[in-house]
């Protein structure tokens, strides 16, 4: 018997492309809401066609949409944009990340939807937000992480800004939308009106700062906020530290400093005047490096040495590549790693998506649509089209369908 999910019976009309969109719906998709990834005819989402493709098909594609249903839909004619106003009529969610403007012209903005479907919850994702004076530019992460000021605080000191490598900007502003629209679904809920709810990637950049706006604030701009490359210049320490084989990361609050001086053999450290607490670390974080590296340097290797943290409680890791992190147990036991199936890919392994309910299954284990694959289904069972008015659409170039 398969396991329940947290999200089914939720109807999700999907308006998103590339990926903080995709990751909403993805996640709702996931935890068993059917999600009806609306996509403009001829064409699709944009992500569709990003590397790495294999026959046509886009990983990256695979990778964001997992467990969704895709109608591939012209909304410029008049039949395609009634058969999507009728599905929000009868819709829990609908989901965008257009630039902001464009959903409005597409019409499907707030108002026309609330209108429409009073207890319908909207959620809107976008580069730099729905207002101020940077609103209607089109962005990316790496737009975000420039504006945010996360962009200065990734590379060596004395270097240029490095490119992150992960999309968290896209990542974590998709996972903030998700909860604003899990909050609204709650209000709504308790008064029947849907709300509509909006994030964006600068907005949960500029949130990351875990320490550095407060630090200028508070220091009445003494402490201006720098890339250190490997090393934090807010906390020592806390880094990268190279061993025998690779890095290890150390996160060392101040209450633990002396637990690692134990730990390294050498309790009298903790009592450096050089190293007597964080402000002291952090100025003297040169020689304090050399220290920690030439104690992990009389390891055998990296494992050795987090194995030797994890005995006294000091947060430690080994700085994995991606390909060691897919191969992990700890990420194949949870899910975090997985395999899907996929038409054209064949098994695929992908990121799991994060959230995890008690007594509710993890995933759906579906894979990704072809473009329009669902077009059928979804009209018939929700709109109750019969076969005949299906492919008088297609014949009309109001739906389409393809092998990707």
């Amino acid at each position: 018997m398969s396991q329940p999910h947290l999200l089914s019976g939720l109807l999700v009309v999907d308006f998103t492309q590339f990926l903080a969109g995709p990751v909403v719906t993805q996640s709702m998709a996931e935890l068993g809401a059917e999600v009806i990834k609306v996509e403009l005819a001829p064409t699709g989402d944009p992500g569709r066609y990003l590397p790495t493709q294999k026959d046509g098909r886009s990983g990256y594609f695979v990778q964001q949409n997992t467990a969704k249903k895709s109608l591939c839909v012209d909304v410029r004619q008049a039949q395609g944009k009634a058969l999507v106003t009728e599905l929000l009529r009868r819709a829990d969610v609908l989901v965008e990340n257009y630039s902001p403007g464009v959903i409005d012209k597409l019409g499907f903005g707030w108002e026309t939807v609330h209108a429409l479907n009073p207890r319908l919850v909207m959620g809107s994702v976008s580069a730099l937000g729905g207002s101020g004076p940077l609103s209607k530019m089109p962005g990316f992460d790496f737009t975000g992480q420039a504006y945010s000021g996360v962009a200065s605080m990734i590379g060596d000191a004395d270097g240029p800004p490095a490119l992150m490598g992960v999309a968290v900007g896209d990542v974590g502003a998709g996972m903030s939308a998700l909860a604003a629209i899990g909050a609204a679904l709650f209000h709504r809920e308790r008064t029947g009106q849907g709300v509509h709810v909006e994030t964006s990637l600068l907005d949960f950049l500029f949130r990351s700062h875990e320490a550095n706006i407060e630090m200028y604030s508070i220091s009445g701009g003494a402490i201006k906020p720098h890339r250190s490359g490997s090393h934090s210049r807010a906390y020592a320490p806390v880094g990268y530290f190279r061993a025998r084989d690779g890095y290890v990361s150390l996160v060392v609050p101040g209450t633990a400093w002396p637990k690692l001086c134990e730990a390294m053999g050498q309790p009298a450290l903790a009592h450096d005047p050089r190293f007597a607490d964080n402000e002291l670390r952090v100025a003297n974080v040169s020689a304090l490096v050399e220290i920690i590296e030439t104690w992990m340097s009389g390891f055998a290797g990296i494992d050795a040495v987090v194995a030797h943290c994890a005995g006294y409680r000091i947060p430690a890791a080994p700085v994995l590549s991606v390909e060691q992190a897919m191969q992990h147990p700890h990420m194949v036991e949870r899910g975090t790693v997985r395999k899907v199936p996929d038409p054209i890919l064949g098994e695929i392994t992908i990121a799991g998506q994060p959230i995890r309910a008690t007594g509710f299954a993890h995933h759906t284990g579906l894979p990704a649509p072809l473009l329009g694959e669902h077009n059928h289904d979804i009209l018939s069972r929700h709109l109750g089209y019969s076969q005949d008015q299906v492919a008088d659409l297609v014949r009309a170039g109001v739906l389409v369908s393809t092998r990707v």
